[in-house]
């Protein structure tokens, strides 16, 4: 069971973070803090997996309180959820080490989504073991070709969908993108549009007969 505390300073958001990450299976909320201080105090005794942790804090910038945990010596990973979607903040974020990075509005399918591929890593790196030194150091090439991504993304994922972009002559959908190597579409999307953010894919909107536009992916001309 992954346990989670839930940071936001909002009363009813948090209330409805908490009661959604007990909805989904293997994770369980074990706290909830609307303050830095009160969330640096329950990291420091709930020992949590987990921090869902909003930034706008009324005593302390999330990213800052991510530092006074480490220090503290929690060793609790943090999912970010926030409205601060200035590239200087993302990119602190994942230099500090955030597992994902959420931006508000979104849906609860997105953070079921975070919180699935957390728990597929969470399994994995508590049961791998290393037994030869080259292991280690395939392990630390992957991690220097994944500096430019967000953790929680992994390069083979990356790669694979820049590759389907490029075999298309035509614009994808995310939909069409994660149907072509095997993801969900939630997962394909936040690929996409990590790529949009970083200028190697451009987006356009695809106007069907009825309904909402689509949002169509294809390589941007530096690719």
């Amino acid at each position: 069971m992954i346990t989670v505390l839930v940071v936001d300073d909002d009363f009813r958001v948090a209330r409805i973070h908490s009661a959604f990450v007990d909805r989904v299976e293997g994770f369980r909320t074990v706290g909830v803090a609307h303050t830095g201080a009160d969330a640096l105090q329950a990291a420091r005794t709930l020992r949590p997996d987990l921090i869902l942790l909003d930034l706008y804090l009324p005593d302390v910038f999330g990213l800052d309180l991510i530092s006074r945990i480490r220090v503290d010596g929690a060793d609790s990973d943090v999912i970010v959820i926030s409205a601060a979607n200035e590239s200087q903040t993302v990119e602190r974020a994942v230099k500090l080490g955030v597992a994902s990075y959420l931006l508000k509005p979104f849906t609860l399918e997105d953070l079921a989504a975070r919180l699935n591929e957390y728990q597929s890593q969470h399994r994995s790196s508590r049961r791998r073991t290393l037994d030869h030194q080259a292991e280690v150091d395939r392990i630390f090439g992957r991690t220097e070709q994944a500096t430019l991504l967000p953790k929680g993304m992994s390069p083979e994922t990356a790669e694979l969908i820049l590759a389907v972009l490029k075999e298309q002559a035509h614009e994808l959908s995310a939909q069409e993108c994660a149907d072509a190597i095997g993801v969900s579409r939630v997962s394909a999307r936040r690929y996409l549009e990590h790529f949009v953010r970083d200028g190697r894919v451009q987006v356009s909107l695809r106007y069907g007969s009825r309904g909402r536009p689509e949002r169509g992916y294809g390589l941007s001309e530096r690719e």
